[in-house]
């Protein structure tokens, strides 16, 4: 005989849906709107950290962050109206960077709907376009049902977001229902026949690359990937904000590919390369430079495209060989290859990438009395190799991309959607995921204060962040972008900014400010002795825009001169 479950809250079935899931963590700003999910969740305090945050944008980040670092969806719950618009720049940023995220947001009572109720807004249309599936649960008996598909969603094919409305008096109804179980996340893999011609392809070329990126790895598959890239002799590549896929102390390792990659390597990819084989990115506009370093629709070379959702496959580029695939998928096949005969290759073409990419990491000389070139190196020195990097968007982070080698799988987090304030609540969940590692966030000052409120976040929940905040006292690329575009005609772009170490202070986190490179050693090693956290204000002169363009020479630029 069967014995009926006995019945609960609705915010107790979905407490102990996420438990059974495998959820650890919550990101939140709690809300009215689900009190009944917050009281379920009580019950599972030992094994559910609900991570109390500042602002909606700040708890959405970090759970996209935690996303990213785990490969299981990152939750984060929100209240209706406000909370749910404000979370939305975590929800376009993990779709952007195909990170599994559930988005919970607390909804107005089902016989409110469809009257404009307080904070009331149809988030079927809200999030329809940056979401994988938008859904709201109308009846508390099929909440299993929808947190499991959700889970599932969130993580098969292209993983992404899910957002999942939630009715007051769904979360406040009660339900005798079973619960749901976790589910293996079904992972299509390549056709022998598939295999049989990336075999004959790959033993054509004669100038073959491989860019990495995509979702869905872990540390097994990087190494898989190495193995794969040092078994063909295949220089690597990275996609935009994927350049921990592989170690870049590796002979294959080329540079990233994106915003001001190695030139000789754009060139190798425009011009030289025979076969690109795409493993695992979209190939979208950032890692391209605009489409422009692969023709679309048409590749200027033989071009293979593995890629996890068949959604992407002919998306852009129409490949000689598409694979509906995961990279751990293709990397199992391709190791069962036969070994391959290279007397073909043109000679020195995997070695000599990696010869100009490090070259490419030699300083240059920026005006002012900071030059972030050797502070990224000195911080590449000094810090673990599993130091996890975040940043978020402006040029401060050419310097780190360009400086930094990562020596290991998920040291980076940052959006590939170019989100601004990123950096700061993805350090936080990365310290509160990875305890035992250190992590440090580099963001611009005007990327900082975007979301420096979460400084309390890290306070409260002890996450011991490294903070190194770039001051150069404007919106650096946008002022880039309008001195090159309106030469000399600056609007909004310069800041006036407060002082950041007192900011810090003001939360309980120690700090200091350089404003001279060699004062930068002795301020690191002050940071990384101190366990709640520490901030390091570096100024940095306006002129220094990039490691190899002025701010008077980008002027010139736009005024048709020679930059």
């Amino acid at each position: 005989m069967t014995v009926s479950p006995q019945p609960r809250l609705g915010g107790q079935i979905i407490a102990d849906q996420l438990q059974l899931l495998g959820a650890t963590k919550v990101f939140c700003v709690p809300g009215e709107s689900f009190l009944g999910m917050l009281d379920g969740l009580y019950e599972h305090r030992d094994q559910i950290q609900v991570v109390t945050c500042r602002h909606e944008g700040g708890a959405a980040n970090m759970a996209e962050a935690h996303g990213k670092l785990t490969g299981l969806p990152g939750v984060c719950a929100v209240t209706r109206g406000p909370g749910a618009t404000n979370a939305s720049n975590g929800v376009h940023t993990a779709f952007q960077d195909s990170t599994p995220m559930i988005l919970l947001i607390g909804q107005v009572g089902l016989d409110m709907m469809e009257r404009e109720a307080f904070q009331e807004i149809d988030y079927r249309r809200m999030f329809g376009q940056m979401a994988k599936w938008v859904a709201q649960i109308d009846d508390p008996a099929r909440i299993p049902e929808y947190l499991s598909r959700a889970w599932a969603v969130a993580q098969s094919g292209r993983p992404g977001p899910v957002v999942l409305a939630l009715p007051e008096d769904v979360l406040s109804g009660s339900a005798s229902v079973p619960d749901a179980r976790r589910m293996t996340i079904a992972t299509p893999a390549p056709a022998p026949d598939e295999m049989t011609r990336f075999a004959a392809l790959l033993a054509e070329a004669k100038r073959p690359m491989v860019i990495l990126g995509g979702a869905g790895w872990d540390g097994e598959t990087a190494a898989m990937a190495q193995a794969f890239c040092e078994r063909f002799d295949l220089p690597v590549a990275t996609s935009f904000r994927r350049q921990d896929y592989i170690d870049n102390a590796h002979p294959l390792y080329a540079g990233p590919v994106g915003i001001a990659p190695v030139p000789s390597l754009a060139k190798a990819i425009r011009e030289e390369a025979d076969l690109i084989i795409a493993l695992g990115p979209r190939l979208g506009e950032m890692t391209t430079q605009g489409y422009a370093l692969v023709n679309s629709p048409i590749p200027q070379m033989r071009f293979v495209h593995i890629h996890r959702g068949a959604e992407e496959l002919g998306h852009v580029y129409a490949a000689d060989l598409a694979i509906n695939a995961g990279a751990k998928a293709f990397l199992t096949a391709a190791s069962a290859l036969p070994d391959p005969d290279l007397t073909g290759r043109e000679a020195g073409w995997a070695t000599r990438h990696h010869a100009a990419y490090r070259a490419f990491q030699t300083p240059t000389e920026v005006p002012g009395a900071v030059n972030m070139a050797h502070v990224i190196a000195h911080l590449s020195a000094e810090m673990p190799e599993d130091t996890i990097f975040t940043n978020g968007a402006g040029n401060y982070t050419v310097w780190l991309h360009r400086y930094h080698s990562h020596r290991r799988y998920r040291t980076q987090l940052a959006p590939t959607s170019g989100s601004m304030g990123y950096g700061v609540p993805a350090a936080i969940a990365a310290k509160l995921t990875h305890p035992d590692r250190a992590v440090v966030a580099l963001a611009g000052d005007g990327c900082f204060l975007m979301t420096a409120q979460e400084l309390a976040t890290a306070k409260q929940f002890k996450a011991g962040v490294i903070f190194i905040v770039v001051n150069n006292g404007m919106y650096g690329t946008i002022r880039m972008h309008q001195e090159r575009t309106f030469p000399g005609r600056v609007m909004a772009t310069e800041l006036e900014n407060p002082d950041f170490v007192a900011y810090a202070k003001a939360f309980g986190i120690g700090g200091e400010i350089v404003t001279k490179t060699e004062d930068f050693p002795a301020a690191l090693a002050r940071a990384k002795s101190a366990e709640a956290g520490y901030l390091i204000e570096i100024v940095v002169d306006p002129e220094a825009l990039t490691p190899a363009q002025t701010l008077s020479a980008a002027r010139i630029q736009g005024q048709g001169g020679k930059a």
